[in-house]
């Protein structure tokens, strides 16, 4: 019994530590609820004596913004908050010396009136003031009053405007006009809140003040002021030319030199005088040029005592035996290319020139080198023969008449191109050509060799060598007209063809220099009318 009775006794025991651990959750759960709505009670009503965020607005207005309606907003003055009691001003750095900075006066804001008084509703009561109405001091001296009916633009239009308390607004008498008061009070001032300028406001601000300025220089009776220099805003370096202008004083308007005379134009005869006449090249032509020493050394033997040597003293080398005479005398007797076309007011025009046969050799008939040479080095021999190099189209038509027409023999290209050994192997090349198609010295033959011509691309690229040509058989030259290699520059592949300075318009000699500058005549015989480039001109001065 006992047994039993302790039993139950740890049962109930047991039960009411059980039903106490159920609870413990929602005993933990009110005593959170209670601390949540303690805090929000902290929040929600503030004890008496604190200052929340709604007491301190309202001490700002005037008075409980909880409390207050409309009407009283209405009725109450508006609040006078000055930005000068918040923030102080600091210094203007870009002001004059001797400013100083004015009080701050209130803006007058115009604000749009309730929707009943536009309705026809009772008038606010009297006292009672709207930004429109209130009056701006702006100094204590006080001059004149002025009594201005304040109305709504588009209650005027409607008809519907209603009678408004007048707007007195009350100026103040300036108190100094002088220069430096009126300059002090535009000073500017430095924003205390910085804002970027529009982009279209600076254009027009920056074309206001040029405007300004032109007419304040035309405005300016003195002659000096008209050439005044006017700093820049964004200065940039001086070019030497606009420095020795700068320089000079000027008194009077310079004078315009008188313009220098033109070249004579060049007279065309009739058609029927050329065709009367067979176009030839008289042996005269190549006077200039020496004859050949009875000792001078063969090509072969010149240009093999040359392979250890390249560049400019190769060509100088080269160019003093040819200079000396040294030269196939089959290259002495010039070949007639014609051009037909039309020359001043539509005319047939004939333009015959004259050429060598073949490209630029040393030696004699029976034993010469054809000699690749830079641009300087050609343009001394031509200079020397009184010859020119030809134009693009010079070289297209001495294709076109050719009696032989060679097939181009290319080479391996590599860094031996420009070598000695290269120039006398294409030469024996280019001899077997011949051979084979029964060739004779003396016939104009074409197709086996680049040409240095002139163009006035060269003006575009000063410094550099002109290559063109080596046409196939279909006309078209494997080499278009280039300027990539430098003037010095000379390989296997290149030619040297010279022309004489004198040519024949419709029968009449002409001077090639005076055809090539005539902007009638040029583009007979050059496919870029004129040639102005005065290095490329050089041989034929």
């Amino acid at each position: 019994m006992a047994f039993t009775s302790s039993s139950h006794h740890a049962l109930r025991v047991a039960l009411r530590h059980l039903a106490f651990g159920n609870r413990l959750p929602q005993v933990a759960a009110g005593v959170g609820l209670v601390s949540v709505l303690a805090v929000g009670a902290t929040y929600l009503l503030p004890a008496q004596g604190t200052r929340g965020p709604m007491a301190a607005i309202a001490a700002l207005t005037g008075g409980d913004m909880a409390t207050r309606s409309v009407e009283a907003d209405f009725q109450a003055p508006p609040p006078r908050i000055w930005m000068s009691s918040l923030v102080g001003i600091p210094d203007a750095p870009f002001a004059a010396p001797d400013y100083a900075p004015a009080p701050i006066i209130s803006r007058m804001v115009r604000v749009e009136p309730f929707a009943a008084e536009r309705e026809g509703a009772a008038p606010r009561p009297s006292g009672t003031t709207t930004p429109a109405e209130t009056t701006a001091e702006i100094t204590p001296e006080i001059t004149e009053e002025i009594t201005v009916t304040a109305a709504l633009d588009a209650d005027i239009a409607s008809g519907s405007a209603t009678p408004v308390s007048p707007l007195t607004l009350t100026l103040a008498a300036p108190q100094d006009e002088s220069a430096e008061h009126l300059a002090a009070l535009r000073a500017p001032r430095r924003s205390l809140l910085p804002v970027a300028r529009p982009q279209a406001l600076t254009a027009a601000l920056q074309a206001e003040a040029e405007t300004q300025a032109l007419a304040a220089l035309e405005a300016e009776p003195a002659p000096e002021s008209r050439f005044a220099v006017v700093r820049s805003r964004t200065p940039q370096p001086r070019p030497e030319v606009v420095t020795r202008l700068a320089s000079l004083v000027i008194e009077r308007p310079i004078e315009a030199s008188a313009p220098a005379p033109a070249a004579p134009a060049i007279q065309v005869p009739p058609m029927r005088q050329a065709l009367a006449r067979a176009d030839t090249c008289d042996s005269a032509l190549t006077r200039s040029i020496p004859r050949r020493g009875r000792s001078a050394a063969g090509g072969s033997q010149v240009i093999g005592q040359l392979t250890s040597v390249s560049g400019s003293s190769r060509d100088g080398a080269v160019i003093s035996e040819v200079m000396a005479g040294n030269i196939p005398d089959h290259l002495r007797n010039l070949v007639p290319v014609s051009f037909e076309g039309s020359g001043p007011n539509g005319q047939p025009t004939r333009v015959t020139i004259c050429v060598m046969p073949d490209y630029l050799a040393v030696g004699s008939d029976r034993d010469f080198v054809r000699v690749p040479l830079g641009l300087p080095a050609a343009t001394r021999v031509a200079e020397r023969f009184d010859m020119v190099l030809p134009t693009t189209r010079m070289v297209d038509a001495i294709y076109a008449q050719a009696n032989l027409r060679l097939s181009p023999s290319p080479m391996d290209p590599n860094s031996q191109m420009a070598s000695t050994n290269y120039f006398l192997r294409h030469n024996a090349t280019v001899e077997g050509q011949l051979r084979q198609a029964n060739g004779r010295l003396g016939q104009l033959v074409a197709g086996h060799k680049k040409d240095l011509v002139l163009t006035n691309r060269l003006n575009r690229n000063p410094g550099r060598v002109a290559i063109y040509g080596w046409h196939r058989r279909s006309g078209s030259p494997i080499q278009p007209l280039s300027t990539v290699h430098g003037a010095q520059y000379a390989d296997y592949s290149h030619g040297i063809r010279l022309i004489s300075r004198r040519a024949y318009v419709n029968g009449r000699a002409v001077d090639l220099r005076d055809l090539l500058s005539d902007s009638r005549l040029a583009a007979l015989v050059s496919s870029e009318g004129t040639i102005a480039n005065r290095q490329l001109l050089a041989a034929l001065r």
